[in-house]
């Protein structure tokens, strides 16, 4: 027998005990008892829970049986308890009390514990496979990923109490006269809600600092079953006015409930709410800030967090970018706290029944089609209850969810005028891959500037030719500065051997600006494919994917995801800020590990990509002038991207389009005082033309991540402060 307790909460006089317990064989069953200090029996309620996980660690594959439990039981302070497991004949006993249970949520403890995990034979087993899949190099990287997570400085726990609002924020709030103060309707779809999760959600309103609100819930709890939801709604409205709530008498739906609380609002906004989630205090007073900051905005979201069951403990917050369309298109990352004007909300109408399950994505996708502004706080002020029937925990539990949602995907491409293939599954439940129609297949011009290294020239235009699916394409390579005879004979080789390859000749000293301009000129592409000559095709249908986003008038580049010869990712976006300036993210993840919310793998928009591999409209290439060249080195891409941006474009990034790249091999590295200088100069050429974003902020990212490492961690609160850039130390 192998078990495991994940998670032990004391709330008021119980205890919760959640965690795992696998037999020999799959059909192996587990025994629970819970015993006093007395050794006389508890009365405890189970419940069994999905583990696939663990189904997948121990036995190889999914089996359709529950490996979890959820153990609730009677608790008083000082005693003493027991839980016994009894599973293939053999049986483990568990003490539980206060003392022990607040030992063991301590941080060293919970260290020893992860340390115990990475040593234990089910880890090792799992690092086998993971070895056998991935490579002893991917098994390394993953390794010390995993020992580094133990050295965080904060968990979420410390890190929320440490930059929430003090309490004497929360009495100036209370007391503060906005210029406007608009009345805020929340509302909320109730069914079967239990009474404490209620209590909590309404508690949790009228605490609000901002004062101007009203709350309106619709009861779907089917007739004589929502006696209790009715009584405590009824005493609070006896208590408080703005509380006002209506008996349906009968289950209409997620859909139809919420439509009938929306028809109780008379606020100027909606703010939308679960019933058994929470609000924190300063939520609806940064909702009403925010619109007397922005007052055209008709849509506003923030970051949120998770709730657990008892609401004794905060996890796994959800740090947003601005509005990200297509970021929107690969997963709702929305969601909660959305809040749409009236007006907005009677031009689009209200949910839909057909999309339940993913009604609000639908609701969301017709909110922000029609925005005249989008506001996100970049703030938490959703507390999301997170239980094993939930999407926020379980998402297989809920797979109607993900199809109901790749139909509202489709629904909005449809009223976009946007030529969808299909939408698929992603990396995970949730997470959405569009595959659009490339429209009268259009020459694209493979632009690739290249000095001596023919081999690994070779290398890359072979592999696009051989392997990709796509045809109609031109390769201009431009000759710079080569000294190798064996370069020039390769030149004549290759262009006889493949006519659509021409050579072009830079005579001029190095400028990868300039460079490229000058091959642009030769270019007879619709679409330019600007390409380092050290990068090699994975998958085949790169060209397909990346046209799909780039004949998409609104979108003016497109980038891809790049990978180490190790597998790892070499880039996956772009962060204006990162070390000061600009830097790719999740650098060194191996393409085998989770991303923080699987943005390596979702496409979205970014400030900027790559152009390592970077496709972009030769029309809109000439109009913002190409490359600048007074960027000879650095930053040369990433200022390319600002402009299009500048010019009103999107710029996404695509991780379904993949290449290896072994980096920047025919150039070298700044290793001279010359070059140093020169890269310097760049860093103050870039930040002189770009003031604003790095002052501000990346609006793809968010100002509650570091900029000092590439992977979305929580930012240090020692060493930066939330709303200020990272200074970069040259």
């Amino acid at each position: 027998m192998k078990y495991k307790v994940d998670v032990v909460r004391i709330r008021e006089n119980s205890i919760q005990l959640n965690g795992w317990v696998v037999g020999k064989t799959p059909e192996s069953k587990a025994q629970f008892k819970v015993l006093d200090g007395n050794k006389k029996p508890v009365k405890a309620r189970y419940v069994a829970t999905r583990r696939d996980d663990v189904s997948q660690i121990y036995y190889k594959k999914v089996y359709d049986r529950d490996f979890g439990f959820d153990i609730q039981f009677p608790y008083e302070r000082g005693k003493d308890y027991w839980l016994l497991i009894r599973c293939d004949g053999r049986t483990v006993k568990i003490k539980y009390n206060e003392q022990l249970v607040e030992k063991r949520a301590s941080v060293l403890h919970k260290r020893i514990e992860k340390i115990r995990d990475l040593m234990n034979m089910e880890t090792v087993h799992v690092a086998l496979e993971f070895w056998k899949k991935n490579g002893l190099k991917a098994l390394i990287l993953k390794s010390k990923h995993k020992i580094q997570g133990l050295d965080n400085d904060y968990d979420y726990g410390e890190w929320y109490k440490l930059t929430k609002p003090t309490e004497e924020e929360l009495e100036r709030q209370r007391k503060e006269k906005l210029a406007s103060e608009p009345l805020l309707s929340i509302v909320i779809p109730a069914y079967k809600t239990p009474e404490k999760y209620l209590r909590e959600m309404l508690d949790s309103i009228k605490a609000q600092t901002y004062s101007n609100w009203e709350v309106c819930v619709a009861n779907g709890s089917p007739a004589g079953e929502g006696k209790i939801v009715n009584r405590v709604l009824a005493q609070y409205a006896k208590e408080d006015p703005r509380f006002r709530f209506v008996d349906l008498g009968e289950n209409r739906g997620i859909s139809g409930n919420t439509n009938s609380a929306l028809e109780m609002a008379k606020g100027d906004f909606i703010v939308l709410a679960d019933h058994d989630d929470t609000l924190p205090e300063h939520a609806l007073y940064e909702v009403a800030s925010a619109i007397n900051k922005n007052p055209d905005c008709d849509v506003i979201y923030s970051d949120e967090d998770k709730l657990d069951m008892d609401g004794g403990a905060l996890f796994d917050p959800h740090f947003k970018p601005d509005f990200n369309q297509d970021l929107l298109t690969s997963v709702n990352y929305i969601c909660h706290l959305f809040v749409v004007k009236r007006e907005l909300l009677s031009q689009v109408g209200g949910f839909r029944q057909e999309f339940d399950g993913a009604q609000d994505y639908d609701f969301i996708f017709r909110c922000t089609e029609k925005a005249n502004q989008i506001v996100h706080i970049p703030k938490v002020l959703y507390h999301w209850r997170c239980h094993q029937n939930s999407t926020a925990s379980n998402p297989e539990s809920k797979m109607y969810a993900f199809e109901a949602g790749a139909r509202a995907i489709m629904a909005h491409y449809e009223r976009c005028g946007i030529p969808a293939e299909k939408v698929v599954k992603g990396v995970d439940y949730g997470i959405y891959h569009t595959i659009f129609k490339v429209q009268n297949n259009p020459l694209v011009s493979v632009i690739i500037p290249n000095k001596d290294h023919s081999a690994d020239l070779d290398l890359c235009i072979r592999s696009i030719l051989e392997r990709a699916t796509y045809k109609n394409l031109e390769f201009i390579v431009i000759e710079n500065n080569s000294t190798e005879k064996e370069t020039f004979a390769y030149y004549e080789k290759i262009q006889k051997e493949f006519p659509q390859v021409h050579v072009v000749k830079w005579e001029r000293e190095f400028n990868y600006s300039a460079i490229n301009n000058f091959g642009a000129q030769f270019a007879k592409g619709e679409y330019f494919l600007f390409l380092n000559n050290d990068t090699e095709i994975i998958s085949k249908d790169l060209f397909e994917e990346m046209l799909g986003y780039a004949q998409r008038p609104e979108v003016g580049i497109v980038g891809v995801r790049l990978l180490y010869q190790d597998n790892t990712i070499q880039h996956a976006g772009v962060v204006i800020g990162f070390g000061g300036i600009a830097g790719h993210t999740f650098i060194g993840l191996h393409e085998a590990e989770s991303s923080y919310f699987h943005r390596a793998m979702c496409a979205q928009d970014y400030s900027a990509v790559t152009a390592a591999c970077m496709m972009t409209r030769a029309s809109l290439f000439r109009e913002v002038g190409g490359f600048t060249e007074e960027l000879a080195v650095a930053f040369n891409d990433i200022d390319y991207c600002m402009k299009v941006r500048n010019a009103g474009k999107l710029v996404v990034y695509n991780p379904y389009s993949v290449m290896y790249h072994y980096e920047s091999k025919s150039r070298g590295l700044e290793d001279t005082p010359e070059k140093v200088a020169r890269f310097n100069r760049e860093i103050a050429i870039f930040a002189r033309r770009w003031p604003d974003i790095l002052k501000n902020g990346d609006p793809y990212y968010n100002p509650n991540l570091t900029l000092r490492k590439s992977n979305f961690a929580l930012r240090d609160l020692q060493k930066e402060k939330i709303g200020e850039p990272y200074k970069l130390e040259v």
